[in-house]
């Protein structure tokens, strides 16, 4: 079983060697020192979630409690959370497409769908062909503002800190540096997004490999849906509370295991970072020199 976990953040490319089992997916979004004590539970499909994007390619298996994604040349397909959350925590597991998966991407994201100053937190992962690794990108928009690209070659969120997990080890952390001007995307509740669908024009280095139609339908499967946070609309305010494990102190920042396997991650997989870039950014942005 793999798992990977979001935190808060959209713009970094990872690639991951996966075999035919679930990645586990986790978004914990902090607002302030607000949360609740909603408690989470597995979920069917159709309590939380539904159909925004093609409902003759999703299909509901054991009772709603499990999905399935197709694409096919006729479409791709996405589903939506039924309402948008401030904070809290979100999870469910996705099987990614197995053989030749080149030219696909599956997405896995957070939007306050506000247009030019929507905040966004994104995991997509693009395809490849038989036997090579997938690739994960993670981007960040923060008012409006994106292009926090980072790519990351991998095998396989803290409250005022957003952190991306894969298999419970951090690939991204990107902190909350408001105290200098920087913006972070705490304020605006986002809803909880995903899509399957076929971009061979970039998905696959760069473009060069294309989707190979006579493999489809290509298939993700999602399973596992549980939700525990505090929901918009809701109540005007919602109180800190001790019982949300979200506020534990063991989730205000990296344990000392997590920060050995974060540094070795940047210095061993890390295939790109918008940081580094001077072709788009002779001046470093300034999150990238306050650290991230």
């Amino acid at each position: 079983m793999s798992s990977l976990t979001l935190a808060a953040s959209k713009g970094k490319l990872i690639t991951m060697a996966l075999k035919d089992d679930f990645l586990f997916i986790f978004s914990c979004i902090l607002a302030i020192s607000l949360s609740s004590s909603i408690l989470g539970r597995p979920a069917t499909f159709l309590e939380d979630f539904g159909i925004t994007w093609s409902d003759s390619h999703i299909k509901q298996i054991d009772g709603g409690r499990a999905i399935q994604l197709i694409l096919d040349q006729n479409s791709g397909c996405g589903f939506a959370s039924k309402r948008k959350y401030l904070f809290g925590h979100i999870s469910m597991k996705i099987k990614l497409i197995s053989g030749d998966s080149a030219g696909t991407v599956t997405a896995f994201y957070m939007n306050s769908d506000t247009n030019t100053i929507r905040d966004e937190l994104d995991f997509e992962f693009l395809g490849n062909r038989t036997g090579q690794p997938y690739t994960v990108q993670t981007n960040i928009y923060t008012h409006g503002k994106g292009d926090r690209e980072q790519r990351i070659s991998i095998l396989r969120q803290l409250c005022g800190t957003i952190v991306f997990y894969v298999d419970e080890v951090p690939i991204r952390v990107y902190k909350n540096n408001e105290a200098i001007n920087i913006p972070y995307p705490k304020l605006q509740p986002m809803g909880v997004y995903s899509t399957l669908w076929e971009a061979d024009d970039w998905a696959t280095r760069g473009g060069l490999e294309k989707i190979d139609w006579s493999k489809a339908p290509f298939l993700a499967y999602y399973k596992d849906f549980d939700i525990e946070g505090c929901a918009v609309p809701g109540p005007t305010s919602c109180a800190s509370n001790p019982r949300n494990w979200w506020e534990g102190t063991a989730y205000q920042a990296l344990n000392a295991k997590e920060a050995r396997r974060y540094r070795w991650v940047r210095l061993n997989r890390m295939l790109y970072d918008y940081c580094t870039d001077k072709s788009r950014y002779p001046v470093p942005p300034r999150e990238c020199l306050a650290g991230i």
